[in-house]
């Protein structure tokens, strides 16, 4: 009875880690908006506008202008798709940008968007946010 018991606690062990992969894996949209978060505080514009749809790249790219004279980082990021709307996904995100300047931290949490993701051409891109 022993050994059953430590044969699935062992497995249990291997299944979840993997289960938690192929959930990331089956959100795309949410992944999207987690790769444009890591682009725009890399300060990254080429694959910023990769990440973007065609009528948001500008204003994405004015974003990370307003980001250039402080250091950043992300901070407990994680992204969900809530919804799809008329096939735009509606992704809600935790976590925070983290901007530096002179070394005073300020805090710009991302929860109070709803990030707008569509999908063109099989890719996933961050077409705004509410």
């Amino acid at each position: 009875m022993r050994k059953l018991a430590l044969l699935v606690i062992l497995l249990s062990m291997l299944v979840l880690p993997l289960s938690a992969c192929s959930s990331q894996a089956a959100d795309p949209a949410s992944k999207a908006v987690v790769d444009y978060l890591n682009a725009l505080v890399a300060k990254d514009s080429t694959k910023l506008s990769t990440l973007s749809c065609a009528s948001w790249e500008s204003s994405a790219l004015l974003e990370l202008d307003s980001l250039q004279a402080v250091k950043t980082r992300l901070d407990g990021v994680s992204c969900k798709t809530s919804s799809i709307i008329s096939g735009t996904s509606q992704v809600n995100c935790q976590g925070r940008i983290m901007a530096t300047y002179n070394g005073e931290d300020q805090a710009l949490d991302i929860s109070v968007r709803t990030y707008q993701v569509v999908q063109q051409r099989g890719d996933y891109l961050v077409c705004g946010y509410k």
